[in-house]
Formats: structure tokens, sequence, C-alpha cells
């Protein structure tokens, strides 16, 4: 028997509402039009599903056995329709972040938007430059400039963050509400090669040798060490505040450097339908700017 579901659906709805006036509203249909779709599904079957009357509309014998059959079968349909289309789509997406950002708010909005799916995350640090072409993520979150050739990759530009400088809270600028590049001069600042924090060279402190030169397999800590001690001072993104919880650290906006830009990092080629929608969720939750302050003690 060719049972159509619209009809089936059509009928449990006036089963629930018990009243034909109120089930074409919540339809959206002409009262006269659900009662002939009615008397079609009636038709259908061969038996009467309702009996009305001027008190009211209400289920037969055979509409009640009809009923708990009928909501199965539109549950079961829809349940049909979602495994087709997780067949026919992926339903994992693997995101990357690089060290700094937070991607918190966009994940659980696409999270929200996709709730059959799976988003996981993972974080890279600076030298986990493979993650996306051997696989582990579908997608990365990062600044530029990237640690790694772009042949084959998408690379979306999502919004730019001014830059902070980040000294020790015994340094001159320290106490400034901004400060521009000029009132750095004094400082060697050296562009650390693919990535988008500068730093300063060490220097000594109160007539102490200066260290050694951050190594290539230094930590960020490590390095932030240098700051606290007052032996070099860095710029980096706005939107990094990994050291702001230190309290012997400042923050302050710089005023004219360049921004820095961040970016969505996808295989080119990938067919993955999450992806499309990740890139829009990242614009919306990733790209807004947040006003910088300077941060001190």
């Amino acid at each position: 028997m060719d049972v159509d579901l619209r009809l089936v659906r059509y009928f449990t709805v006036v089963a629930e509402y018990g009243n034909f006036g109120r089930a074409a509203t919540r339809l959206h249909l002409a009262q006269p039009s659900l009662s002939r779709q009615i008397q079609r599904l009636e038709a259908q079957l061969g038996v009467r599903l309702f009996d009305r009357s001027p008190q009211g509309t209400s289920l037969t014998d055979a509409g009640q056995a009809f009923l708990p059959g009928a909501r199965i079968l539109l549950q079961e349909a829809e349940r049909a329709a979602r495994t087709a289309r997780a067949a026919a789509q992926p339903r994992t997406v693997t995101l990357g972040y690089a060290e700094g950002l937070v991607i918190t708010a966009c994940v659980q909005e696409l999270r929200r938007r996709h709730p059959d799916g799976q988003v996981r995350t993972r974080h890279l640090d600076w030298r986990d430059t493979r993650a996306l072409a051997e696989g582990r993520v579908d997608a990365l979150v990062a600044y530029r400039p990237l640690p790694f050739p772009t042949d084959g990759l998408r690379v979306t530009k999502i919004h730019e963050e001014p830059r902070v400088l980040v000294t020790s809270v015994s340094h001159p600028l320290a106490n400034e509400e901004a400060v521009s590049l000029r009132a750095l001069s004094a400082e060697e600042l050296v562009a650390c090669v693919s990535t988008p924090v500068v730093w300063s060279t060490p220097k000594p402190v109160a007539g102490r040798p200066a260290p050694p030169e951050p190594a290539i397999d230094d930590s960020y800590e490590d390095k932030l060490e240098l700051i606290a001690t007052g032996h070099c001072v860095a710029v980096f993104p706005a939107g990094d505040r990994r050291a702001a919880v230190r309290e012997d650290i400042a923050l302050v906006p710089v005023i004219d450097a360049d921004p820095c830009e961040v970016v969505l990092v996808t295989r080119a080629d990938d067919p993955n339908p999450l992806l499309g929608s990740l890139e829009d969720v990242a614009r919306t939750f990733l790209g807004s700017r947040r006003p910088v302050r300077s941060s001190r003690v």
C-alpha cells in the first residue's frame, strides 16, 4: 500500500488537537483542504479515522489503532532521511588551532548548527607543521605568516588583530596607555621566522651579561622568563593573552604596527561540507575585534 506520509502527518496533528480548525491553523492549511486530505487518507486505508460532531472530533477505534503506528512511521521516515544524509556527507571535522588563539565560541556555534556532527579540536604548537597535510586536522586557525608551504591549500583571511608590546612591569614603557614603534627604537627587534611575534635580542640587566638568544627549542614559557626578567621585549598579536596572567609582565597596545592576520587554512580539494559552514562561523565568531587595553600592574 502506498501511504502518503504527508497525509499521515496531517492525521497525527488532527488527532493531537481533536479539532480540524486548530489543526488546520497549525498546519497552515484551510480547514476544508485539511478535511479533504484526511478523507483521502481514509480512502487509502479503507477505514474511517475520525468521528465528526458539533462537539468536536474524536478518533474512531480504527483511528486509535492507527495512531501509534502513524507516529512510529513518521519517526522512522525522519530517521531514515537523517541516516541517508549522514552517509552522503562527512559528519566529522577536526579543527586545529595555533598557540595563543581561542576558538571556543567558533566551536560551540559549529556544534549548535550541526548537532548530529562531531566537531573536534586539536591544539598545535608552532613546530607541528604537518598536521593539515597529514590529515590529523581538517582545518587550521592560525596567524600569518604560516610555517609551512601553502601549495594545495586554501587560505582564507578571517580578520586582523592589532599588536601589543609585551614587557616586564619594570620597563619604562610598561605604564603607558599605548606606544608607537618609534618608542621602541632602542630595542633590537628581530622578527621570528614564520611566526607573527617580534622579539628583541637579549641585553644585560644591571651590569650582568645578557643571556643567550632564545633557541629554536625554547618553550614559550622560557621566552616569557626573558621578558619578565627585563632581558628582552616582544611584540605579540593582541589576541594572544597568555602573558596577561603573569603579574610581572605588562601588555601595552602598539598603535602604528602592521596588524596580524588570522587565517583559516583548509585543503583546497577537501569536499567536507562542514568546512563551508566552518568558514562562515569563523568569520562571525573569530572576526570581531576586541578593544585592546593596556595591562599593567
